[in-house]
């Protein structure tokens, strides 16, 4: 009887799926893209990390387009120079506002970025009435009003602006008083459109979805796309170079623009990720 052919673990290709061997880069205007990191953490845990959170500018849905374009080419420059192969712009502001720069300017990198999902809400949506999350800069883009017009005209899709609430959640407090007021205020529109299923627009807002699901009620679905960023870094890192070092153990480092010592805390406390955290400037 012929044996199968049996290739010693020590001599078998890396699993691509979970990241070994790869570094990684991310970035967002504050603490929002963490949501995509942990879910990159789960997914690709083998992979080397490295996020930037430019807390000292945020929140971008608040800036004009050419400063988020300089941001995002700048932040972008520092990730490659620590060798990321890919870069995250786990922003969905500066996904809208800059990717495009980005991919001209460094047409040889994968750059996955993020936008609201309303492709898979319009499939899971019941009723066709669908609310959708985000800054004032995202749902101004015209990459959101394409979005609308390829996924979003079998559906009633109801934008709700969130002025402030990126900002609310960069304090690091979830359940505040303020915090619960903002979710409040922007639910009750969405309520009154009768919507039954809700995007989260922003890679903030995810760390509060507990609280848009007690405002908005059981019976509404609530849609957040850091697993499809995952699986769209998965794919377009599969043919990628591995530098695999059989003694490196996976790491994340953390930069930001703002008070280091913040981010160290939340990172603890909403990913129980504990990493110094260095300056960006």
């Amino acid at each position: 009887m012929t044996q199968p052919d049996i290739v010693p673990t020590a001599l078998m290709p890396p699993d691509t799926s979970l990241g070994e061997g790869l570094r990684i880069g991310l970035f967002d205007s504050g603490l929002g893209g963490l949501s995509v990191l942990k879910d990159l953490r789960q997914h690709m845990p083998f992979a080397q990390l490295l996020y930037i959170a430019d807390s000292g500018n945020a929140p971008y849905g608040e800036r004009d387009d050419a400063f988020i374009a300089g941001r995002a080419l700048a932040i972008s420059a520092f990730l490659l120079s620590q060798g990321a192969q890919v870069i995250v712009v786990a922003c969905n502001t500066a996904t809208a506002m800059a990717v495009h720069t980005l991919r001209q300017r460094w047409p040889q990198v994968p750059i996955v970025g993020v936008e609201p999902g309303v492709k898979p809400a319009v499939a899971l949506s019941t009723n066709k009435r669908i609310g959708v999350l985000a800054t004032p800069g995202t749902l101004a883009s015209d990459k959101f009003k394409r979005l609308i017009e390829v996924h979003g005209q079998a559906a009633l899709i109801v934008p709700q602006p969130c002025p402030g609430l990126a900002k609310e959640i960069e304090a690091g407090q979830l359940d505040s008083p303020a915090l619960r007021a903002l979710v409040e205020a922007f639910s009750q529109p969405l309520r009154e459109a009768d919507v039954d299923t809700v995007v989260l627009g922003c890679t903030h807002y995810p760390f509060v979805a507990p609280l848009f699901q007690r405002a908005l009620g059981p019976h509404v679905r609530i849609i957040d796309t850091a697993r499809a960023v995952s699986r769209q870094t998965q794919r377009v890192s599969a043919e990628l170079p591995r530098h695999v070092d059989p003694n490196a153990q996976p790491t994340t480092q953390l930069w930001t623009s703002g008070s280091a010592p913040h981010l160290a805390q939340v990172a603890a406390r909403w990913l129980h990720l504990h990493t110094p955290v260095s300056v960006f400037p």
